[in-house]
């Protein structure tokens, strides 16, 4: 489908979905950030649905002013993928035991590394700028200071979430390895203290939602934010590449007759603010929820747990501010899929997948999200599959 138009105080509203299809706290959410006097464009993904701050599946482009809630709390978050030389057929009948491996190498939940993780013991890992990016820590914000242990020792950890690991078969059946992962406790700290800031200003008072507090270009506050936005996206980009080493290690032991190799890994954000350029304009644009898809530009849309994900490819289309989705997106909240769904339910909808199918992680089941190829079929226009994946095993934080 092409975008539907809606109208909106400052700018219009192009969605890549029917509006009559989005809650009503989401649409209001669209509404609110096109009142932003600093708006000069506003694209909505169809993976959209309401989320705290800012709609999540929207892309907000300003001139001279960026909202840190849009960004939201885990900066940097994204995705990660590498198509190995592995086929379905090396793989065993029963995965528990690589399950359980990506399990004890990889910290989910809150869990960090005993020692901060070594990229130099990584074979193929770039570690250029590693020493430059921890000695820019001294200049983020005073109020996280103390956590930058806890920073070193999360570097190279899941979270929790709807973070996960899988290992996926493609339908031409290839393996390929993948991962969804931001900037860990120190992107969300940093998030909280810029939002507490961006809240005091006295040119956010008269908003109509103070979750759309902003900074504004030639601040300190701004330049502020700046320094640790790009420093936290910079983390969630070290902190993907590391794990995808230590699931590289795993398959490269437990298949070792194989003997495995590895692809160019595809990595984007899709929690993060660019600067862009479009209509002779310099914009940030932040996308919350949604990928880069300039031309030729690779990405990564997954669905849910038991359902499968995509290769795709950009097509640049500027309309979107070369965006597109950054996965299914939920149609339900996480309390409500608990109070819809059981055990029972997620056994079943998680079938042929090794996962944990314990009580919690029912708000992750694929029914609590939008079908992943009705949300691929409405941007055409936006990207191009290249693959189509489908998860044999998945480690949720």
């Amino acid at each position: 489908m092409s975008y539907v138009e809606m109208p909106g105080a400052k700018v219009p509203i192009r969605m890549w979905t029917d509006p009559a299809t989005v809650e009503g706290s989401a649409l209001q959410q669209l509404q609110n950030v096109a009142t932003l006097p600093w708006i000069k464009g506003l694209a909505v993904m169809p993976d959209v649905h309401y989320g705290k701050g800012a709609t999540v599946g929207s892309v907000i482009a300003m001139k001279g002013a960026v909202c840190p809630a849009a960004v939201g709390v885990d900066i940097g978050c994204g995705m990660s993928a590498v198509k190995t030389s592995l086929t379905a057929n090396d793989l065993p009948g029963d995965l528990s035991r690589l399950r359980s491996r990506v399990e004890q190498v990889i910290p989910v939940g809150r869990g960090m590394h005993d020692d901060p993780v070594d990229p130099g013991r990584f074979h193929g890992l770039a570690t250029a700028g590693w020493e430059d990016f921890w000695g820019r820590f001294d200049g983020v914000a005073e109020a996280v200071k103390f956590r930058q242990e806890r920073a070193t020792k999360q570097m190279g950890t899941l979270g929790s979430g709807n973070h996960f690991v899988e290992v996926c078969i493609d339908t031409q059946g290839s393996v390929w390895l993948m991962l969804h992962s931001g900037s860990r406790n120190i992107g969300k700290e940093l998030a909280e203290h810029h939002i507490g800031v961006a809240q005091r200003l006295p040119h956010n008072q008269g908003l109509v939602d103070r979750d759309l507090a902003v900074f504004v270009a030639d601040t300190p506050q701004m330049t502020a934010y700046r320094n640790d936005l790009f420093w936290a996206q910079e983390y969630a980009k070290y902190n993907r590449s590391i794990m995808m080493a230590l699931l590289k290690d795993v398959i490269r032991k437990e298949f070792k007759k194989a003997k495995p190799t590895f692809e160019p890994e595809i990595s984007c954000h899709h929690n993060y603010v660019a600067e862009e350029r479009y209509d002779g304009m310099d914009l940030l644009v932040t996308r919350k929820g949604a990928i880069r898809a300039g031309s030729g530009d690779y990405g990564i849309i997954p669905g849910s747990m038991g359902t499968g994900s995509y290769i795709v490819k950009g097509l640049g289309n500027a309309k979107s501010f070369n965006s597109a989705s950054h996965g299914a997106g939920r149609r339900m909240s996480r309390n409500a899929a608990k109070r819809r769904f059981s055990t029972k339910d997620l056994e079943e909808q998680t079938r042929g997948v090794e996962c944990r199918k314990d009580s919690g992680v029912v708000d992750e089941i694929p029914g609590a999200y939008k079908p992943i190829e009705q949300v691929i079929d409405q941007q055409r226009d936006l990207v191009e599959v290249v693959a189509k994946l489908k998860q044999v095993v998945c480690v949720k934080g």
